[in-house]
């Protein structure tokens, strides 16, 4: 396994002070998989304050010092730094009353969640797994460190932190793992909604979300009910083969891991359970776009999204059952709506969708695949989209005898339409005369 130079150094340092030290956890996971890893976590026996010995010459933040934990800056790599610990009782399933640190790496590992995070390595002694997590990576399988049940009451968040690693990593769940998870599900009550919101969307963007979800419906119901109210909902359509749940599915499995994209496509049916009819020709679903996009702000305010996320989401949602024509004036009034990004990722919503329908109704319409190349020529022409590039101003008005006040913003926007609708060209005089018109009353 190779690490860093700067983790080496890092464990060379505290080893010349007497010190055990040894890389830990995800790093070492994601390195038997051959994935690069996104950071560097180093596990010692020296105390927070011995650590603060070690590195005084090093730029340190004191990340968790309660905890044991410091971050150093070792040569530009920012590296977590804790020693070694037990964790005393949990009282709120989250985190623990009280630390205690030890002096072994054994007892350090045997806190952890999953096997496969509870791996140390060491440049000259090798890797050390006291659980089978190397067997367990080789099953592609994710199982906690001792019982399962004391592990998820001890901390709830690692339910979800189980799910998110099986989706991510393409694993599944062993069975005594997957069954405490089933059964303790309700512990998500104690989590805070922006750190299941965080495990949320790295699980959703996993290669194996589908199946994760699938399996675990009930899980992700504590947290999200809206979702839970499709599982088993029949369509009973002739445009459909899936229960509104497993068309979600079906969707989300085609779809790109971008997350806007793919929180979209899980809550773009949200509403659908709510707005079912049936008569003669089957079942119905009016309405249930605008009922689930007010699901979704809902959702995503209780989950703490960012406005950005949050607003971009609503959007795709609220516009996923209308398909735009592939005409340069309807573009046009969609580019008014949604900026570049989001229509790009309308279409990848819509694409999706339809791949999820049955069969013969599951061709996403040639509209789609044009829609890009529209708005990119579109933005090439510079057209004219808003009132800031319309050929005339609220002064030009004025200088044709406008009076002040709402008339000139009517105007303007009556201007801007038939620009739009290529009814009149973006050009001063031709929108000057269509003002004169309009303001003796004589304009169509």
């Amino acid at each position: 396994m190779q690490i860093p130079k700067e983790a080496e150094r890092a464990i060379s340092l505290l080893e010349q002070k007497g010190h055990e030290a040894f890389v830990v956890g995800g790093c070492v996971r994601d390195s038997l998989l051959g994935r690069a890893p996104n950071d560097w976590d180093v596990t010692t026996s020296a105390l927070p304050d011995e650590v603060a010995e070690c590195f005084s010459d090093f730029r340190l933040v004191e990340t968790g010092r309660r905890h044991g934990t410091l971050t150093v800056l070792v040569d530009g790599m920012p590296l977590e730094i804790t020693t070694y610990r037990n964790d005393g009782v949990y009282l709120d399933h989250r985190h623990p009353v009280e630390v205690t640190f030890s002096k072994t790496l054994d007892e350090d590992l045997a806190r952890r969640d999953f096997t496969v995070n509870a791996m140390a390595y060491h440049p000259r002694r090798g890797i050390v797994d006291l659980f089978g997590g190397r067997e367990d990576l080789a099953a592609r399988r994710i199982r906690c460190v001792g019982d399962p049940v004391t592990r998820f009451r001890e901390d709830g968040l690692r339910i979800l932190r189980a799910l998110r690693f099986a989706a991510v990593l393409g694993f599944s769940l062993e069975s005594e793992t997957a069954k405490a998870v089933h059964a303790e599900r309700s512990l998500l009550s104690f989590i805070a909604p922006e750190r299941i919101r965080e495990e949320f969307c790295k699980l959703i963007c996993g290669v194996n979300a589908p199946a994760i979800l699938r399996e675990f419906s009930d899980v992700i119901g504590e947290f999200l009910p809206e979702l839970a109210a499709c599982v088993g909902f029949a369509q009973n359509s002739k445009y459909h083969c899936y229960d509104v749940f497993e068309h979600t599915l079906v969707a989300l499995s085609h779809a790109r891991r971008d997350l806007p994209v793919r929180l979209a496509v899980l809550l773009h049916d949200v509403g659908k359970p709510l707005c079912y009819t049936e008569d003669e020709e089957g079942g119905h679903f009016k309405g249930h776009g605008p009922v689930g996009t007010e699901l979704t702000e809902r959702i995503l305010r209780r989950l703490r999204f960012d406005r950005k996320t949050a607003e971009t989401v609503t959007k795709l949602v609220e516009r996923h059952d209308h398909i735009t024509p592939a005409e340069e004036k309807e573009v046009k009034r969609l580019m008014q709506k949604l900026s570049d990004e989001e229509i790009l990722a309308l279409v990848e919503v819509q694409r999706c969708d339809r791949l999820a329908h049955a069969k013969g109704y599951d061709e996403p319409p040639t509209s789609l695949a044009e829609l890009p190349l529209l708005v990119k020529r579109i933005r090439e022409k510079d057209a004219c989209l808003s009132l800031k590039t319309l050929a005339v101003s609220g002064d030009d008005l004025l200088s044709l005898g406008y009076p002040e006040g709402r008339e000139i913003g009517r105007t303007l926007s009556a201007l801007l339409d038939a620009v739009l609708d290529e009814r009149l060209p973006n050009d001063r005089d031709a929108l000057l005369a269509e003002a004169r018109l309009i303001i003796r009353g004589d304009a169509d």
